[in-house]
């Protein structure tokens, strides 16, 4: 199993051996309610808290660019969550990044 973390939370999960491959999101519950009524391949996350966690099967029924959108949603979701402190210091963290790519 691959995890995906910001400042030590989960935003995303990603079982290694999966046939065809899986991943789950953490996601609004609007909005998740709402993509599993869009698509087959989205279900209620797979042991995790089905109100706010999608699981998605990518076997071609979403398109790419929906697929990295849920991903950027649940990193955003996930994010915003985080104590002030620990949203700051990612900020100075990308700031730092952001700069050192400058130069």
């Amino acid at each position: 199993m691959r995890l995906f973390k910001v400042r030590g939370k989960m935003f995303a999960l990603i079982p290694v051996a999966a046939d065809p491959p899986t991943i789950s999101l953490k996601s609004d519950p609007v909005e998740a309610e709402m993509l599993r009524e869009m698509y087959i391949a989205v279900q209620p996350g797979y042991h995790l808290n089905k109100k706010h966690w999608n699981t998605v099967t990518v076997d071609g029924e979403i398109p790419e660019a929906q697929i990295i959108e849920m991903i950027d949603d649940s990193y955003t979701l996930v994010r915003q969550k985080l104590s002030k402190k620990e949203q700051k210091v990612l900020q100075a963290l990308e700031q730092d990044e952001s700069t050192a790519n400058e130069g």
